[in-house]
């Protein structure tokens, strides 16, 4: 596991984060849970989809697999986030190219990124095989999440 030290950013306690995809059903709920475990207390990190499905039985099971449970998670939508007025320093989306033309603009964000990452609700085949490939898209995640940490801590101790 990897941790990293960071200051607070823009004078806040916390650096928010959204992680935001379609259905809220795999990708951004598996990448909300790898950072609240990579960022420790640093973070406050929440995920949200445009139209929130069910909860991923692949992604449920990829996570148990390195011991983490989001088996209780709900998808949430990211329009009551909105109506809300939650503010979110990063917004990370997961999707693929078409889905992230989609997403709404946070006017008070000051970062976007764009991970374009395929839906396990998307995979055909036999069980392990769509397993597999969930398994794919959850390392991805955790690769790019070390890298965003780590140019995040850089860019902290750069200022």
């Amino acid at each position: 596991m990897i941790y990293y030290a960071l200051e607070k950013e823009d004078g806040m306690d916390k650096i928010t984060v959204l992680f935001l995809c379609v259905h809220n059903s795999a990708r951004s709920q598996m990448a909300e849970a790898l950072l609240k475990k990579m960022g420790g207390d640093r973070f406050e990190v929440s995920s949200a989809g445009l139209e929130p499905g069910e909860l991923n039985p692949l992604a449920v099971r990829v996570m148990a697999e390195i011991g983490i449970d989001i088996s209780r998670n709900k998808a949430k939508s990211v329009f009551e986030f909105i109506k809300e007025g939650r503010l979110f320093q990063h917004v990370i989306t997961v999707c693929n190219a078409e889905e992230n033309e989609r997403c709404p603009i946070f006017p008070s964000f000051s970062r976007k990124q764009h991970w374009n990452l395929p839906d396990p609700a998307s995979f055909q085949g036999s069980d392990e095989e769509k397993m597999m490939r969930t398994r794919m898209v959850r390392d991805e995640l955790r690769r790019r999440i070390e890298l965003w940490l780590a140019e995040l801590s850089a860019d902290i101790n750069c200022r």
